[in-house]
């Protein structure tokens, strides 16, 4: 998995450590760097091909991006309630095996299009570029890309998007934007998903995921959010709404 999607190929430096502290640490190899540099390049060129396609239809692009189970296709579901024809939602699933996904969003009408990618753990700008030969997009308002179940390698690769969103549920560590910088540093909208939980679990401070944010030097909106209660969802709602103005007048 690791050689197909230059996960294991950051230009970073590993960081091996105990309580006492640094026991070791690793450089990541040039050639490391040259071969995800090579994949990465290629992928954008990839993405770039795509947002100008999506562009031309006047299609915004929104990629979802979370951990496994964290809320993305109930949310998806219902945001097509929420919606309620205001506008036409097309939706890409990505996950290693299975339909289940789409067939879920199919179920309320919309058109969906299942990418399983097998060992890879996130979509990339050509699998993507494959699924819209599946769509009509003059007949699509917004496309929603849920992403694979994943942390780390989905926040590494452009898909040819207009925004990213990170999901983030209380049913995590309100830590995690520490621990996985990267994808809640590049969020263009976070939501904590879930809420509903909050008073249940009671180990989850949105105050301190926050803040954890913040630290990342990330001023994106910090949005709550719970399936389960579609008044939540008003903010999102009118979140891709702007998005999508702004994206037809780019056109």
């Amino acid at each position: 998995m690791c050689d197909q999607c230059g996960c294991a190929a950051t230009p970073d430096v590993v960081r091996i450590a105990d309580h006492q502290g640094a026991v070791s640490m690793r450089p990541v190899s040039a050639r490391s760097v040259e071969i995800l540099t090579g994949i990465l390049d290629a992928n954008d060129r990839a993405a770039a091909h795509n947002r100008a396609h999506l562009g031309r239809h006047g299609i915004l692009a929104v990629n979802l991006m979370s951990s496994p189970g964290s809320g993305k296709t109930s949310l998806l579901e219902q945001t097509i309630d929420a919606v309620d024809g205001r506008f036409r939602i097309a939706v890409i699933e990505g996950d290693l095996e299975t339909e289940n996904d789409a067939r879920r969003i199919r179920a309320k009408g919309v058109p969906a299009v299942q990418i399983t990618t097998g060992q890879t753990c996130h979509l990339d700008a050509q699998m993507v570029h494959d699924a819209l030969h599946a769509l009509n997009l003059d007949a699509i308002d917004v496309l929603l890309i849920e992403n694979v179940g994943n942390l780390v390698c989905p926040a590494s690769f452009d898909r040819g998007q207009h925004a990213n969103v990170a999901l983030l549920a209380v049913t995590e560590g309100d830590d995690k934007p520490a621990k996985y910088p990267t994808m809640f540093r590049g969020a263009d909208l976070i939501m904590l998903s879930k809420i509903d939980l909050l008073d249940v679990l009671g180990d989850f401070s949105p105050a301190k995921a926050e803040a954890h944010v913040r630290a990342l030097a990330n001023p994106a909106e910090i949005m709550r959010t719970s399936a389960r209660r579609p008044e939540t969802l008003a903010p999102w709602i009118a979140w891709l709404e702007t998005r999508l103005a702004h994206s037809r007048a780019a056109v």
